[in-house]
């Protein structure tokens, strides 16, 4: 038998069909994390009518990405010391107990609690099968099995506000989480058996929990700020003013924790890189942005445009699906040309126009105009994802890659929670609660003493989404396009 130096057994490579295996046996996990984000947005005008609010709708979505965004990284070191697979299967659990709290929930508050405790689970969800695949796969090898995963992440965000506008409209609007249920427990039962023999490269790290939890309560109070001032308070009241200044002290403690931590939850040697940074910058931008306003669509389109549910969840599906078809040209485009920055650049300042587009006819569009903006506004962003995904990759030494992919998506999150955020104070704030009930959405807005008070909250909306994507496009202009090296140079 061969040995390591230390005398563990050196497990053999796997074959394509053992590989193959352990893939599809993430590929269920993946697609409930992925699922779970989009799923929900089709629901929200039915899920404020049964609850008789619409201006604290966006907690729903902020609460399940701010602690999908802090658990991303802590489930990633807790997977290096206790195994892929164990971690999977408690993420599961956990994203199972999350659904039936979902689905049992008799208020919002507790709604959104329950969804904060589903983005735990979906740090794991994410980030553990792209890990798995890092495990099985070299770099030469992995864009074979990454296929699979694309086809996971398309279909998630194509099903997602299709399958959430259907259950609203036709069956209840919990029917959303009870669904996950069972898949869950098909999960669970899934990776038991399928990834039995995953390779195992355990190695110890200490979690950042105070970092996590930093992080967590600086984003809180900024958005309780943020949804309760010029409503609940007034901006300049004691509570706003006090909120304001304990975002700011427990993001200065974050910084402190990263500064400080032995193991920070961002670890900022490979953030220190120029390229990293922008990288993120301009991937974190540019993907807040498409998250939010696709959030916030469905409530635009069933009232704006007097779409049901699951129309509107048809028009997000087709977005979504213009997005990875975007995204999957990008990459190719990517491999065979040497300045892959410029289709990205072409395709975002193609990506605002479109956005500018839909500001000016916030009032609503024709339903074939509808569809084309959609689909080119979806398309065109597609390739700023991979390139900016690539770029990062190619300036960072092999063994920095994991920390640098967990760096990326924490930006990520982040940045996209905190948008999200915005959107929510944009929008619900001007909309009376009846606007938000899918069957009487057109008389709510005709009782309006002024019903050009939505499409101007929308027409905001949609130029605060141009701002945040010429963000994202000036910082993929700063950024040094460095020749991609094959897995030779390296």
């Amino acid at each position: 038998m061969n040995a390591t130096a230390a005398g563990v057994p050196k497990q053999q490579p796997l074959s394509h069909r053992e590989t193959m295996v352990i893939i599809f046996g993430v590929l269920l996990p993946l697609f409930l994390g992925a699922i779970s984000q989009t799923i929900v947005a089709s629901a929200l005008p039915t899920i404020g009518h049964a609850f008789g609010t619409s201006g604290d709708l966006s907690w729903i979505i902020t609460a399940y990405l701010l602690t999908q965004t802090a658990s991303t990284p802590l489930f990633g070191k807790f997977s290096d010391t206790h195994g892929r697979q164990a971690t999977l299967q408690v993420s599961l659990w956990i994203f199972i107990a999350g659904s039936v709290a979902c689905a049992l929930a008799p208020n919002l508050a507790t709604l959104v609690i329950a969804r904060a405790v589903q983005g735990v689970a979906a740090g794991g969800l994410t980030s553990v099968p792209a890990t798995v695949l890092g495990d099985l796969a070299p770099p030469k090898m992995r864009a074979r099995y990454y296929t699979y995963f694309s086809l996971v992440y398309i279909s998630a965000g194509a099903l997602g506000p299709v399958l959430g506008g259907f259950f609203a409209q036709y069956v209840h609007w919990t029917a959303i989480f009870w669904a996950g249920v069972p898949l869950g427990l098909l999960a669970i039962l899934i990776t038991s058996r399928l990834l039995k023999k995953l390779p195992r490269r355990h190695r110890y790290h200490k979690l950042d929990l105070l970092g996590a939890l930093l992080i967590v309560a600086a984003s809180l109070s900024f958005m309780f700020a943020l949804s309760t001032g010029g409503k609940t308070y007034a901006w300049h009241s004691p509570a706003i003013v006090g909120l304001t200044l304990l975002s700011g002290a427990l993001w200065f403690a974050f910084v402190r924790r990263l500064l400080t931590a032995p193991e920070p939850l961002i670890p900022l040697d490979v953030v220190s890189n120029p390229v990293v940074r922008i990288s993120i910058l301009s991937n974190a931008f540019g993907w807040g942005a498409i998250v939010g306003l696709n959030i916030y669509l469905p409530i635009w389109l069933q009232t704006m445009a007097h779409l049901s549910p699951t129309q509107s969840g048809l028009s997000l599906m087709i977005v979504m699906g213009a997005v990875n078809v975007g995204a999957l040209f990008g990459a190719q485009v990517t491999s065979r040309i040497t300045h892959y920055k410029r289709t990205p650049i072409v395709s975002l300042i193609v990506c605002i126009g479109a956005t500018l587009w839909l500001a000016l006819h916030s009032e609503g569009l024709g339903a074939v105009e509808l569809q084309i903006v959609l689909g080119i506004w979806g398309f065109s962003f597609g390739p700023v994802a991979p390139v900016t995904t690539v770029a990062m990759q190619n300036a960072v030494l092999p063994h920095q890659l994991g920390t640098a992919i967990g760096a990326m998506s924490f930006g990520r999150g982040l940045m996209t929670t905190l948008i999200v955020a915005v959107f929510g104070v944009i929008v619900l704030h001007v909309l009376p609660v009846d606007l938000t009930g899918s069957t009487n959405a057109t008389q709510a807005l005709a009782r309006m003493e002024d019903m050009a008070a939505a499409a101007s909250a929308f027409r905001t909306l949609f130029l605060v989404g141009a701002l945040c994507l010429t963000i994202s496009l000036v910082a993929l202009l700063m950024l040094d396009e460095k020749p991609l090296l094959s897995s030779h140079d390296r």
